[in-house]
């Protein structure tokens, strides 16, 4: 059974990855390589990962399509977004809760690898989906 414990398990090894990638690699490389260096070590621990996925458009009941593509959907749980920036800009949160909307996933993790230290900056959010789970 999914649990928020389950979720927050992934979460935590994802981020102990995302760290792993940031302490090997160091800030200043494109996005791009830091996703392709974090689905190795996730795929290696045992995690399901789909890259770059499209996300359809719901509008008042109707799928749209749409160009919207997430950077890492993991466990087909969390939805990871990726930066390389020198500052995180308030769009990019809006962004993944946007993507946790519009998929239903309970957990998300905006995390940037452009900065000295990766947990200060990451931002991770939660969806109603998740408080409904059962906490263990």
């Amino acid at each position: 059974m999914i649990t928020q414990k389950y979720i927050n398990d992934i979460a935590y090894k994802i981020v102990g990855w995302a760290i792993e990638v940031h302490k090997n690699l160091g800030p200043g490389l494109l996005e791009s390589v830091y996703q392709t260096c974090l689905i190795e070590e996730l795929s290696d621990s045992g995690l399901i990962v789909q890259s770059q996925l499209y996300v359809s458009i719901k509008y008042k009941g109707k799928v749209l399509g749409g160009p919207l593509k997430l950077d890492l959907l993991v466990n087909d749980l969390i939805i990871i977004e990726l930066r390389a920036v020198d500052v995180m800009i308030p769009l990019y949160k809006a962004q993944l809760l946007s993507y946790l909307k519009l998929t239903g996933k309970p957990k998300g993790l905006l995390l940037n690898f452009h900065c000295e230290n990766i947990v200060e900056q990451m931002i991770p959010l939660v969806t109603a989906e998740f408080s409904k789970l059962p906490k263990s």
